[in-house]
Order: C-alpha cells, then structure tokens, then sequence
C-alpha cells in the first residue's frame, strides 16, 4: 500500500478509536474504508480486528489509569468476554445469523432509547443487581460470544450491562465495558490471525491512529461524562442501525464463515 493510503487509514483508525472508546460503532467507519482499500472480504474483518485490538486497549489503559476499571472484579469477565468470543469466532459457520441480523437494528434502537431515556443513566454508582462474578459467568461471556460471531454494539451492550445489572456509573461503566471488549477482541483477533489474513501494513496504520483517537476519547469520556456519552451513544446506535437495515446480505461475515470452516475442517 502507498503511504498516502496508509496515512488515510490511520486518520479513519483515528476517528473511529475516537467514537469507539466512547459509544462503540467504530466500524461503522472502518470496515467501508477497508473494504475501499482493497482488501478482500476476509482480510476486511481480520484486519478491522486488529485495529480494533489497538484501540480498545489504548481505551482501557486510558481509563485503568485514571482509576476507573476495577481491575480485581473485572479480571475475570475480561477473561469470560475472550472465551466466549473464541467460540463465537469458531462458531461463525455453523450458527444462522439471519434472525440476529433482523433483529439486530431493533435491539441498537432500543439502546439508543435506553441511553436518552433511563434515570439510571448517570455519574453515581447504584445498587447492583448482580454481583460481578456472576456478571463475568455469564452476561460477559454471551456478549463475547456475540462480539465474536458478529459484533456490531458490542461495547454499547457491555456497557448497559454494566450500568443496568452493575450498578456502575456511566463513567465507570464504559471504562470496563472497555476492558471487556478489548479481551473479546483479542480473542476474536486470536482466531482471525490463526490464518493469516491479517494485512498487517493496513491493520498497523489504522491500529496506530484508533490507537491515538481511543486515547482522545477515553480522556473526553473522564472530562465531560454523560452530557458527551448519552447524545453520543443514541447517535451511534441509530446510525448502526440504520445501516445494518438496509444491509441486503452480509457478505463479509459469509466470507469470514467460509474461511473458518474451512480452517476448522468442517
């Protein structure tokens, strides 16, 4: 790839880390530049993977830093949310998608109606519903699954996990909803890689600037609070929506099935 393109992934890698780290959907932006860029459908979402890798984690050090990220309660969901998205990733052949795929627009739609609606939507800590051991046993490995097999509002369902069952403040809720992506898409990034589709020049440049715009994010996010995430979220979810409506097929996870079958021997 000439540097001229590598220079214009890297500044869509940056713009999508930067809406990535606060509200999720950032490949929204992503995985069209890729695709444009050339690469087949395979190497679109292998390679969106790895910039995605890039941006999580730079989201999570942000905000493990800042003191936000309960590290000792979260460990274990981070390691849930890699495991099940292992096995969404391997699974991608044989579940049928089709009635995710449906219902998916209508789930983000209620998201965004969540995020501009709900009380429980703020700074302050509530009352927990569930206690995190049960969160990473359970709601963080189904949504890792999920992140692996499909993945679109990943981080938008950790995050109401968080603040809904968790009783996390939006700060702190999006803080380790970061975390949990960033192991499910290691572990998603863990099978991808398995075959070498990764067009590493292409995942390094984009990976480089979500890298850099996760960080910008993560510090708005710490700066401003709710009065950035809730408008930002509802925005995002309905744009993700929209977008996966009027979607005719999903070729690019087609593809990716195709291959990991393969991979698999089935």
């Amino acid at each position: 790839m000439s540097p001229t393109l590598l220079a214009l992934l890297a500044l869509t890698g940056f713009a999508a880390g930067f809406v990535d780290a606060i509200a999720g959907g950032g490949g929204l932006v992503t995985v069209p530049a890729l695709a444009l860029a050339g690469l087949d459908p395979v190497a679109v979402i292998a390679t969106n993977k790895l910039a995605s890798t890039f941006g999580s984690g730079s989201a999570t050090l942000a905000f493990a830093r800042a003191g936000k990220i309960d590290l000792p309660a979260m460990g274990l969901a981070a390691i849930g949310a890699g495991v099940g998205s292992i096995a969404g990733a391997l699974a991608l052949p044989y579940v049928p998608r089709q009635s995710a795929a449906t219902a998916l627009p209508f789930i983000l739609v209620a998201v965004a109606l969540y995020f501009a609606l709900s009380p429980q939507v703020g700074e302050s800590d509530t009352a927990h519903r569930i206690e995190p051991r049960t969160y990473a046993l359970t709601l963080a490995p189904l949504i890792g699954f999920y992140d692996g097999l499909f993945g679109p509002g990943a981080g938008s369902f950790y995050t109401i996990g968080f603040i809904a069952l968790a009783g996390y403040g939006v700060t702190r809720a999006i803080a380790n909803a970061r975390l949990a992506n960033f192991a499910s898409n290691v572990g998603a990034l863990l099978v991808y890689a398995f075959g070498g589709h990764i067009v590493v020049g292409a995942g390094l440049a984009m990976g480089a600037g979500a890298f850099a715009g996760s960080r910008l994010g993560a510090r708005a996010v710490l700066g401003v609070g709710v009065r950035l995430v809730r408008p930002l979220i509802v925005a995002v979810s309905c744009a993700m929506a929209l977008r996966l409506a009027t979607l005719p097929s999903y070729p690019l996870h087609d593809a990716l099935a195709g291959w990991i079958k393969t991979l698999t021997g089935g």
